[in-house]
């Protein structure tokens, strides 16, 4: 009889414990309305920092594909460190390079130009945005937003966004768009869903 109520008080407190980790994180939802800017979509929205606190980089690969003479996708947001593979879809030759990282000219790659079917790797270590250009089609144009953490996502057609498993506490919301000034606006995780909305204006 004693060793069953043992174990019952251990799968009380092993209960009570996985309770605890799930409510120390949250969601993030929120729309993005603009003002002056075409389009609510590819708006880069993303926790600044977790003071105190490192992300390893993904081993997972992300994937920009050169498809039908256009970056796919258009804007992307990565964790430092991760590695992105650059795919060419045409039945051209494509060429990948960015002029600097956030303005920062000494940070500016040229990958070279490469066939269908090929692709080639970069991994990124320096935060900020690396406007991705093809030098054989000037019409091509892409970005990719580097962050501090994994807290990230880029918003849809009408504006919506989700970050997901946010650590409880409270952050700086940051964005990014092609066209729209940087915000910035403050947000409290606790468990659940911490609903958003913020303004981007050209």
């Amino acid at each position: 009889m004693q060793t069953s109520r043992k174990a019952l008080i251990l799968a009380a407190l092993v209960a009570a414990l996985l309770c605890a980790t799930v409510s120390w994180a949250g969601d993030i939802k929120g729309k993005v309305s603009v003002q002056g800017l075409r389009s609510a979509e590819n708006i880069v929205v993303y926790v600044d920092a977790i003071p105190g606190k490192n992300f390893d980089p993904p081993s997972q690969h992300l994937t920009i594909d050169q498809r039908k003479m256009t970056f796919v996708p258009h804007v992307a947001v990565v964790l430092k460190g991760t590695t992105v593979d650059f795919l060419n879809s045409d039945p051209v030759g494509h060429n990948i390079w960015w002029p600097s990282i956030s303005g920062n000219k000494k940070l500016t790659h040229n990958m070279g130009t490469w066939p269908k079917g090929q692709s080639k790797s970069f991994q990124f270590n320096d935060l900020g945005v690396a406007s991705l250009l093809c030098n054989v089609h000037p019409e091509m144009s892409g970005y990719l937003v580097v962050v501090a953490t994994p807290y990230s996502a880029v918003t849809n057609k009408d504006g919506d966004f989700e970050i997901k498993s946010v650590p409880d506490g409270h952050y700086t919301l940051k964005t990014w768009s092609e066209e729209g000034k940087p915000t910035t606006q403050a947000v409290d995780v606790s468990g659940g869903v911490a609903n958003v909305e913020i303004t981007v204006k050209k």
